[in-house]
């Protein structure tokens, strides 16, 4: 048919064409070769080798194939083989993909081919052609073959990868390590540079710990040193004074061994015999004589006398004095036998004289009253000041009447009440202090209140005190008060002057709204101290001793009555808190004038110049008014106050000195010597623990 031949033709054209001389070898993979190892050159088909595919897919073929044997390579007869569109396609793709081997696989067969020694002659290329199964699996085997290259090429890359970053990790790790040898050996460089500069720098200081030790010990040697020579000088100089200090010892021993000497002589005079002394006495005192006598002519030698003479001297001298005691007992064992005998006597003009003595101090008290006068002197107050004392006296009197229910109370309420009274009055009084102003105003406020009529709180309870609960308790409470203002001045104030001011001070305010209180006060002060007046009181006929020393102040009690320190001390008390009275005024008070003022001061220290002196009363009294109320007075009464205090200096002093006995002139030459500095300076200083006004703001 023409169509098989045509066929046939195509089939003889492609096996004669350069191209169709391909080998196949089924057992190239078993070999481990390449399919196209055989094929000399590159495999391609012609450009009309589509159009024949084309033509042969338009109609089916039979069964068959065409295949030339390897040593022919002739076309032949072969069993018909059904082609299909399939079967060319996958020879076109077959052939497509053997056409373009890669490089490397060409290099591996051509190295394979060069390690043969002996090539094999070359064949001429065979082609087969195979049904279309045959065709179907040796393309899947194609590409199960690139399939696995493609996988072995991607396990190649992947395992190069990994490798490469293994090598990298390896040369980053080994790079740390390197770091970190390269800092290991940087510290210990740095180690060993420390340790060598610390080696260095301790050899530096043990060296020079060397060298202060040196020169301590250097600087000790010197300081032993001259502690030696300074103790060497010590020495050398208290030797020189233990020589003058026996020099000394020795000229004070002998000045003491001629005043023995010369009181042992002197005793001795008094051994001479007479009526009263007895020959023994008088040879014993020689003997002792002669026994100082002796000790003193060894110091003619140009010798001190020692220790043991000056016993010797000294025995002598007790001795002495013993036996002077002695004569003297038996003299006045003598005296006493004669005393007796005129006590009987004695006793029997006692009666006679004591009526002649009361005489003649009558006598003398009116001679002395009568050249008081002529000298213009008096002594007792002015007849204004006694009436305005007795004044005061029977006020105080009358008021102690007035309260006499409440004084003393016969039921048990009263009694209560009385108490509690005088706790409310004297407690206060008693914590006043210069402690603050706060305080002192808080002590005024509790007291006018008290005064007032007003409750106040009663020590240690709750419930309140006032004056209103009785008729009588106003005057009691004033009395009381007034009395414990006295009393704190003649106790307090005696032994701390500076208390005289804040008492003084809460005294003023007091009395300013009550006048009442203040002339209480006064009346104590007078009863206690009638210097505060001035008045003398003189003594009446038939009045006791003791009686009349309770009337000048002193105080009387089973024991006797007081010394005469105590008596001018208390005195000085309350003169002080009666001119710091005059002198101060309370500072929130709203009147105008002051209820006791300095008027009364100059009248007080002009009646004192115008009485007879008392012995230590008399200056002690204007010493303690001056310096409390002086400087107040010099301001108020300037060149006035100056004359008084000249009249006091120039003619009022010697009086005082001429009544005043050789121990009693303490309080005079303090008052002589606070003059004297006043008229000097034109100045008195302010008093001291006077309250400043700063005080009132703490």
């Amino acid at each position: 048919m023409p169509s098989e031949k045509l066929r046939w033709e195509t089939l003889e054209a492609l096996k004669n064409s350069p191209k169709g001389k391909i080998c196949f070898d089924p057992y190239w993979s078993e070999r481990g070769e390449h399919i196209l190892s055989g094929c000399p050159e590159t495999l391609s088909l012609s450009p009309q080798s589509g159009l024949v595919l084309e033509r042969l897919a338009s109609r089916p073929l039979q069964r068959g194939f065409l295949s030339s044997s390897p040593e022919t390579c002739s076309p032949g007869p072969s069993e018909d083989v059904p082609a299909s569109v399939s079967s060319s396609g996958s020879f076109q793709e077959s052939r497509s993909r053997a056409s373009a081997p890669s490089k490397t696989e060409w290099e591996q067969a051509a190295g394979e081919d060069a390690k043969d020694e002996t090539p094999e002659p070359a064949s001429p290329p065979a082609i087969s052609l195979l049904s279309p199964r045959a065709m179907e699996m040796a393309g899947r085997i194609v590409r199960f073959e690139e399939e696995h290259r493609e996988k072995a090429k991607l396990a190649l890359r992947l395992r190069q990868e990994m490798q490469e970053q293994m090598v990298l990790a390896v040369a980053s790790a080994e790079s740390e390590q390197l770091k970190r040898f390269e800092e290991l050996m940087e510290l210990k460089q740095r180690q060993e540079f420390q340790t060598m500069r610390d080696m260095m720098d301790r050899e530096t200081k043990e060296s020079m710990g060397r060298q202060e030790k040196l020169k301590e010990e250097q600087r000790h040697r010197m300081k032993i040193l001259n502690l030696r020579l300074r103790e060497a000088e010590q020495q050398r100089l208290r030797e020189a004074e233990l020589e003058k200090q026996r020099q000394a010892e020795g000229r004070d021993r002998l000045r003491s061994l001629n005043t023995v000497q010369e009181e042992i002589l002197q005793l001795n005079q008094l051994l001479e015999p007479s009526a009263s002394s007895s020959s023994s006495y008088t040879t014993r005192g020689n003997q002792l004589c002669s026994q100082v006598s002796e000790v003193v002519r060894k110091t003619t030698e140009g010798e001190f006398p020692s220790v043991d003479d000056m016993a010797v001297a000294e025995r002598a001298l007790h001795h002495m004095r013993a036996l002077i005691r002695l004569t003297q007992e038996e003299a006045a064992r003598l005296r006493e036998e004669a005393q007796r005998e005129q006590e009987q006597e004695e006793q029997r003009r006692t009666q006679a004289e004591l009526q002649a003595q009361q005489e003649a101090q009558k006598k003398a008290a009116q001679s002395a009253k009568e050249k008081a006068q002529r000298r213009g002197l008096q002594n007792s107050a002015d007849d204004a000041t006694l009436r305005w004392y007795r004044g005061l006296q029977e006020a105080a009197a009358g008021a102690v009447q007035s309260f006499q229910q409440l004084s003393s109370p016969q039921d048990s309420q009263t009694k209560k009440l009385k108490l509690e009274l005088q706790k409310a009055a004297t407690i206060p009084v008693s914590q006043i202090s210069s402690n603050s102003g706060s305080q002192l105003r808080e002590i005024f406020d509790k007291i006018d209140r008290l005064l007032s009529g007003r409750a106040v709180a009663s020590a240690g309870r709750a419930a309140s005190t006032s004056t209103s609960q009785h008729p009588q308790a106003l005057g009691f409470v004033s009395y009381k008060l007034a009395e414990k203002f006295v009393k704190q001045g003649e106790e307090e104030v005696a032994s701390h002057y500076e208390a005289a001011f804040p008492i003084a001070v809460v005294a003023s305010g007091v009395w300013e709204l009550h006048p009442q209180v203040g002339d209480f006060i006064l009346a104590h002060l007078h009863k206690k101290c009638p210097y505060a007046v001035p008045h003398y009181p003189p003594m009446k006929d038939g009045t006791p001793v003791e009686e009349y020393q309770r009337i000048l102040g002193y105080r009387v009690d089973e024991s006797g009555v007081e010394g005469q320190d105590s008596f001018l001390k208390r005195m000085s008390g309350m003169i002080r808190l009666y001119a710091a009275i005059i002198l101060l005024r309370w500072p929130y008070s709203k009147q105008g004038s002051t209820p006791h003022g300095l008027n009364h001061g100059w009248r007080w220290l002009a009646q004192m110049l115008n009485m007879e002196p008392l012995a230590d009363v008399t200056a002690t009294l204007l010493f303690d008014f001056l310096e409390v109320c002086g400087s107040a007075l010099m301001k108020q009464y300037q060149s006035q106050f100056w004359k008084l205090l000249l009249l006091l200096k120039e003619e009022y002093l010697p009086r005082i000195e001429a009544v005043t006995s050789t121990g009693q002139m303490g309080s005079i030459i303090r008052l002589k010597r606070f003059l004297e500095t006043s008229l000097q300076s034109r100045q008195i200083a302010e008093p001291k623990g006077q309250l400043s006004p700063g005080f009132w703001r703490s």
